[in-house]
């Protein structure tokens, strides 16, 4: 009798059996095992096998989500140098410094290795960070207008921008208070961002640590804004499809979330401009992404108003992170952006006038962003989920007398108050 048939043999008999060691004793190759003849009461003859296989897919799928990261990461960070060595530091005092601060293109930061976590990095001229696609070259298309124009926000407006704190009034807002915070410190630890205190000049370490440079400065930007964009994506695509199933109006909100996600997901574009993030910080975000938009849903579900109140909150912090960063030009501490012009992105997004397209323009105006979103959020909150009207895109009967609109003017740090909006 052959060692097949002694196989197929013991495979009818229905003894417990393992395949592995069966295969092993009789040395049958797997080709030569008579499958056929393996009936579904047998399946757990080949168990071994399925979890090998199962392993060896996840393993295959794994490689090539990685392959796929590494490919977009690399395109995404490429870019054209033009008589500019790749240096890993370049000083405010050098001739190098000086040549890329008179050029006229964009100042990009880029990682020269995506998988280290160096602080270390290199200044490179970037032409184009988003070249367009290859088949709309030569194409009759040359400009698509966005969606939502930008309101108009002056320099004394802008300028005038506080930071502001709404105190807490009931459960609601301590839980969102309370996340707000949360995800803050966690952020903090992924962006390495760490606020100077009073007591820092004893300690050499703690104030190289609390040192705020334009590369961290960057990285902290783009995490912020790649989660700022995800509330109201998830909050308009909520009360749309709420629409849709009570088959009446939303009175305006869906819109007001849609243009706010549209305006931070700008933001983000804009300081891709200036930064090429590396693979780890590209899975970061990923991840963080995955994580908050599924969390922020479930909530919104549950309580909306609860949601807004966080989002306010959030962009307290986002004012705070702005703020400060202004500051710091002012005190000369981030060189590279004294004479950093803003990207082309932003001069047409935001329509910045002549002698106002300077790195700290920009902030500036994504500060003023952040404030407008503040006020929205926390006046959303103080409305009814269902029945009040959105006050930032409605007509009043009177507009001499302050009211809530898309404007900075008679805006309100903390929001506005359901009698005073409606």
């Amino acid at each position: 009798m052959s060692s097949t048939e002694k196989y197929a043999k013991i495979v009818e008999s229905k003894q417990t059996c393992d395949f592995m060691m069966y295969s092993q004793q009789f040395n049958i190759p797997i080709s030569h095992i008579p499958w056929h003849k393996i009936h579904a009461s047998e399946v757990f003859i080949i168990q071994p096998f399925q979890s090998h296989l199962r392993i060896y897919i996840y393993l295959i799928f794994g490689l090539l989500m990685l392959k796929m990261i590494c490919s977009k990461s690399i395109m995404i960070g490429r870019s054209v140098v033009t008589n500019i060595p790749r240096s890993s530091f370049v000083t405010s005092n050098s001739p190098l410094y000086r040549i890329i601060s008179n050029a006229p293109q964009t100042l990009i930061f880029s990682s020269r290795r995506h998988l280290s976590t160096s602080r270390s990095f290199s200044v490179q001229v970037q032409n184009d960070a988003f070249p367009p696609p290859p088949h709309l070259k030569g194409a009759k298309i040359q400009f698509t207008e966005p969606a939502w124009k930008h309101p108009v926000f002056t320099g004394e407006q802008m300028e005038a921008i506080q930071i502001a704190h709404r105190p807490t009034t009931n459960t609601s807002d301590n839980v969102a208070l309370f996340a707000v915070k949360f995800l803050r410190t966690c952020m903090d630890k992924v962006t390495g961002y760490r606020h100077p205190k009073d007591n820092d000049g004893d300690d050499p370490v703690l104030a190289e640590k609390a040192k705020m440079t334009e590369k961290k400065w960057l990285i902290r930007m783009i995490f912020l804004e790649s989660v700022a964009a995800v509330p109201g994506m998830v909050g308009g695509m909520l009360r749309h499809l709420h629409s849709l199933r009570r088959m009446k109006r939303d009175n305006g909100w869906i819109e007001s979330l849609l243009e706010e996600a549209f305006n931070e997901r700008m933001h983000l574009l804009t300081f891709l401009k200036l930064y090429s993030p590396g693979l780890f910080m590209r899975l970061m975000i990923l991840g963080a992404q995955g994580v908050f938009f599924n969390g922020f849903f479930l909530c919104y579900l549950v309580s909306p108003r609860t949601c807004h109140r966080f989002v306010g909150y959030l962009e307290e912090e986002a004012v705070i992170t702005y703020t400060r960063a202004l500051a710091d030009i002012d005190a000369g501490k981030l060189p590279l952006w004294k004479n950093l012009e803003a990207p082309q992105i932003a001069v047409t997004y935001w329509n910045m006038p002549e002698g106002h397209r300077m790195m700290k323009d920009l902030l500036l105006y994504v500060r003023a962003d952040e404030a407008k979103h503040r006020e929205v959020n926390h006046t959303l909150g103080n409305l009814d989920q269902i029945s009040d009207p959105n006050p930032f895109v409605s007509q009043y009967a009177d507009e001499s007398r302050p009211h809530p609109s898309k404007l900075l003017k008679d805006a309100k740090s903390t929001g506005w108050a359901r009698e005073e909006a409606l």
